[in-house]
């Protein structure tokens, strides 16, 4: 194996091993993230570009002529020598071989190249999603709090009507009641007041029936006195 075909399975190997690291399930995508948010990557990240388009050229380029020299083998036909010497014949099923993998090679090398990119942005992509996620997660959480305090407000507060509803109704109960004792009050004081008037009203016919009462046998003392006066001289003459 040349040099250069040397060096394209080695990085052929590589891209597996990094694609594989890549898919180990136990490193979260923020883990990752992270990884590659350190400084070389920053520092390297200006030529990234330039390095992925360049691996790309010389990939095409080697698959190109992978592919030309197993067309090249594929298509020539054993010459009379070759069949008279049966070396030169395994000689070019061994060229034909050797064409074959490094298509193989330089195929799966562009191919992988592309996928390791790939698996890179999605990783990326997946832990910018996940932090989104939780970070919208966090604002329903948190939202979900502010609006269940708002509706134990709510609550409280309508409570908090309602005590002031019936404050105010029992507030206003007790002024009625207050206005009825008043006024039940007013009318006791006045029938008290009657009541007073009349037993006095009472009390000055009890005297004055006394009175009169008294004046009656007063004078009808005075009338049998008379009565009796009347009588005695005539009985006098009458003897």
């Amino acid at each position: 194996m040349t040099l250069q075909w040397t060096a394209v399975a080695l990085f052929l190997y590589v891209e597996i091993a990094v694609i594989l690291i890549l898919s180990l399930p136990f490193i979260s995508p923020p883990r990752w993230q992270r990884i590659f948010k350190f400084s070389i990557w920053d520092r390297l990240a200006p030529f990234w570009n330039k390095v992925f388009l360049t691996m790309i050229i010389i990939l095409i380029v080697l698959f190109l002529d992978a592919v030309r020299e197993v067309r090249k083998y594929s298509g020539a036909e054993p010459s009379k020598e070759a069949k008279l010497h049966p070396n030169m014949f395994d000689h070019l099923h061994m060229k034909l071989f050797r064409a074959q993998r490094n298509l193989y090679i330089s195929g799966f090398s562009l191919f992988l190249w592309l996928v390791m990119r790939r698996v890179v942005t999605l990783i990326n992509q997946l832990a910018t999603c996940i932090g989104t996620g939780s970070a919208l997660q966090t604002q329903v959480e948190s939202a979900n709090q502010a609006a269940k305090k708002y509706m134990e407000d709510n609550e409280h507060l309508k409570r908090a009507l309602e005590m002031e509803r019936v404050e105010k109704k029992s507030a206003e109960g007790a002024e009625v009641l207050r206005r009825e004792v008043q006024k039940l009050k007013v009318e006791l004081e006045t029938a008290e007041n009657a009541l007073k008037k009349s037993r006095a009203e009472v009390e000055a016919m009890r005297r004055q029936s006394q009175g009169l009462t008294q004046e009656y046998d007063r004078l009808l003392k005075e009338h049998q006195q008379l009565q009796n006066q009347q009588q005695g001289p005539g009985d006098k003459k009458d003897q």
